[in-house]
């Protein structure tokens, strides 16, 4: 009898276990994760959180799964290495939702990342009137070509000759190839048309007088270098900015002459922005302006695209519509030729709306969603899945949500685990940790004095446990009784970027000023679309830093000049041998540390390089000491380490020393100056650009939601960070969510009451404390609960 109530032995494998993990700074950590359950891993920025749910548990769970498929399939896929762990057990598939920004083509927008772009194209070929092709002749990516011509064909042993012709119909709008704008150069940046050639016309970086640049256009002969370029002639003028490539001799030598426009579309327009110099840079942002296409109107697409309706809408006006009010639209089209498609159409859409991003149009490009926008995108297609029994990981779903969408939110991940999935969330907000079934809380620090488990139960065990999440959940931060006094205002009159409503609003300077609003409210618009021009203005954002596996905090501060300086100096030699991707790398590994193997389909193996052992220099260069240390020790020194190193004594870089103290403000102390920036994670990328950009001249800091990522003890510092540089003099305005910073601020301006087009409105302006007294918007209403009021 006992054996039939024994559970099957299937039952048995209710829970995820790891053992021994040690990837990137994990020591050796064990966990046991329940199945079928809600965990939420916490730790301070850089603990090892994404180390153990990511490169761990996700990872080895896709690495399995690619290699159910065949080799020729897994030649296409990413290859992924076997996580440094002993054990993991009772993996199930998992589904990764990361923070990773959309790509910023310029193509890619909101209804092509999501499948909502290629059902509509669908719907119209089928229902749209005029009929005018296939899906791809609704599409802004396809363009129309057509051919003809002989092809030969052997049959039965003979070779045939046939005409063949082609032609494809795309709905690509031909003058701006999709982009839905047109750059035009403001010739008015590029000379001053008062003056001639030999009088120093050219205003353009590069082009100084004299030089080979300026001689190939006043020794071209093509016309009079002494005639003020006003008085030119047609024919002279196009030669001057539009001529086709042409060989002549210049002073002796063959050089090529080509108009001033393609010539400087080649060497400054063509290269990517990031790269450019500054001073080239700032003649860039002045001379291109982008203008809406005059053929598609901006909708990227085709007169005949455009010319196809159903009842009165084309595809492009579709797109144009908020995606709460296409959702309405799509129900009130009852064709049963095509019901399956439009079921899906509206679930895909009715998603949207759901999750919280009914704001949003289908033709918004994709490269101007926000980290939380694009991560609640990707979170689209898993919302109506009947998958079950799989492991869903999020990375802080709640990023750049309000408190008022954060409740939506834990609703979605509960009904996710309701249907018998794993959910596995990395989170910092007492909100999203509230409705953990389980936690891990992962510490005690960060970098290499974390990667332990402090603590793994129940919440209240946590709120207990008195590890340094357990002591700082309930941490409420209080409303300030005084505020600062402003100094200025910064005037923003009549802002219409995207959803804002004509907005008229005066930001105070020398304080620090906060703006907030549910996401979609119009903040980014404000702070960033709407700024007057000449405000000097240091816009630290969320976009990704750039870096390879070759850049570390070192070399992006601009850390490491000083310090090649200062070593070439006590050695007397140059100090290009003391940058690993120069002179002074280690010939066998290049200066990476690592010797990669590739093996095609296989995760391609690293193994450090045997010549310099990681040290990434040449041997003769580590004879050279400053300070008693070698380059290679001085690299793996962490912030802390080399703030007193390089403080006082032989080794003083005042600096460098500087730079460490920027880098131990934003809490960045524990990473090492030789780490790679590709280690880094979402939140100390923020801090590291925060970081360097403190150095910069301008008197107004606008930050992006800049506790990101960050853990409530580091958000503490950050306020602290805040307060010094306002005493020093500067203003800051901060987009931010989060209730401690609006707590916090000197003044406070609410924008909503909604999203889309139920916001871009001001709510609120006034002190926090007003805010919670009047509870008059929803941020007052959460803020008030927050503080305890």
């Amino acid at each position: 009898m006992d054996d039939a109530t024994a559970p099957h032995t299937a039952d048995s494998h209710d829970l995820i276990r790891v053992h021994g993990a040690r990837e990137n700074n994990l020591k050796d950590v064990s966990v046991e994760l329940p199945k079928r359950r809600l965990t939420v891993f916490t730790g301070v920025s850089g603990s090892g959180k994404s180390s153990l749910v990511f490169d761990t548990i996700a990872a080895e769970s896709q690495r399995l799964i690619n290699e159910t498929y065949s080799a020729f399939v897994q030649g296409f896929m990413p290859t992924l290495a076997r996580p440094e762990v002993d054990v993991l057990d009772g993996l199930t598939t998992a589904i990764i939702v990361d923070q990773q920004r959309m790509g910023a083509d310029p193509r890619s927008t909101v209804g092509t990342a999501t499948d909502a772009n290629a059902m509509l194209r669908i719907l119209f070929s089928r229902l749209g009137k005029p009929h005018i092709g296939s899906p791809k002749a609704y599409s802004f990516n396809v363009a129309s070509i057509s051919g003809a011509g002989a092809v030969t064909v052997e049959r039965g042993g003979q070779q045939v000759k046939e005409r063949r012709s082609f032609s494809i119909t795309g709905g690509m709008c031909p003058r701006c190839e999709g982009r839905g704008t047109v750059t035009d150069l403001d010739l008015t940046q590029l000379y001053d048309d008062s003056l001639s050639l030999n009088e120093g016309a050219l205003s353009i970086p590069g082009y100084k007088t004299g030089g080979w640049n300026y001689r190939l256009y006043t020794e071209s002969g093509l016309y009079d270098p002494d005639k003020p370029i006003r008085k030119f002639t047609k024919r002279e003028l196009h030669d001057f900015l539009h001529r086709e490539p042409t060989r002549m001799k210049i002073a002796g030598i063959n050089m090529t002459y080509e108009g001033l426009i393609p010539r400087i579309q080649k060497s400054m327009l063509a290269k990517d922005k990031e790269g450019m110099q500054p001073h080239i840079r700032a003649f860039v942002d002045r001379a291109v302006t982008f203008t809406v296409c005059p053929d598609c109107e901006g909708t990227r697409l085709t007169a005949a695209a455009r010319s196809s309706k159903i009842d009165g809408v084309s595809i492009a006006d579709a797109c144009a519509m908020q995606i709460s009010d296409l959702a309405e639209w799509v129900r009130g089209l009852a064709e049963p030729s095509v019901a399956p498609l439009l079921a899906s159409l509206r679930h895909s859409l009715d998603s949207f709306v759901e999750i919280g991003l009914g704001y949003l149009s289908l033709d918004r490009p994709a490269g101007t969603l926000s980290g939380g926008e694009a991560q609640r995108v990707k979170m689209i297609r898993h919302l109506g899945s009947s998958l079950t029994d799989v492991t869903y990981v999020f990375d802080e779903p709640t990023i750049g949500l309000h408190p008022h969408d954060i409740q939506r939110m834990n609703e979605l991940l509960l009904r996710l685990r309701d249907k018998g999935n794993t959910v596995l969330v990395v989170e910092h907000k007492p909100e999203a940790i509230a409705i953990a079934d389980h936690v891990v809380d992962l510490g005690p620090g960060a970098g290499t004095a974390g990667g332990t488990v402090c603590f793994e139960g129940t919440l209240e065990g946590l709120r207990a446990s008195g590890t340094l999440t357990g002591r700082h959940l309930d941490d409420r931060a209080a409303v300030k009784d005084t505020v600062r006094k402003p100094t200025g205002a910064l005037e923003i009159r009549g802002a219409t970027t995207h959803n804002l409503r004509n907005v008229d609003v005066d930001i105070p300077l020398g304080v620090l000023c906060v703006v907030t609003g549910v996401a979609g409210s119009g903040k980014s618009s404000l702070v960033h679309g709407s700024m007057p021009s000449g405000a000097d203005v240091v816009s630290i954002d969320q976009t990704p830093i750039r870096g390879s596996r070759r850049s570390n905090p070192a070399t992006y501060t601009g850390l490491l000049e000083p310090i090649r300086k200062a070593f070439a100096k006590a050695n007397g030699v140059k100090p290009a041998l003391f940058s690993a991707n120069s002179e002074g790398a280690c010939p066998t590994c290049n200066g990476a540390g690592v010797v990669y193997t590739d093996l095609a389909m296989m995760a391609g193996v690293a193994t450090t390089c045997e010549e310099c052992e990681g040290k990434r220099f040449q041997a003769s260069v580590l004879e050279y000491a400053f300070g008693g240390r070698d380059i290679a020790e001085v690299l793996a020194m962490s912030v802390t380490e080399a703030e007193e190193f390089f403080a006082a004594g032989e080794a003083h870089i005042p600096a460098a020393h500087k730079i460490l103290d920027r880098m131990s403000d934003v809490g960045l102390g524990y990473l090492t100056l030789g780490q790679p920036l590709t280690t880094l994670s979402g939140g100390e990328r923020q801090r590291l650009k925060l970081a360097t950009h403190m150095a910069d001249k301008g008197g107004i800091y606008v930050l992006d939601e800049p506790t990101t990522g960050l853990h409530l003890a580091d958000v503490e510092q950050l306020l602290a960070l805040l307060d010094r540089l306002v005493d020093s003099g500067k203003s800051v305005i901060v987009v931010e969510h989060h209730q401690a910073v609006m707590a916090h601020a000197d003044w406070i301006i609410d924008l909503g009451p909604g999203a889309g087009h139920d916001g871009g409105r001001v709510v609120f302006e006034g002190t926090p404390a007003d805010l919670v007294a009047a509870r008059s918007t929803l941020t007052g209403e959460h803020l008030a609960e927050y503080v305890g009021a």
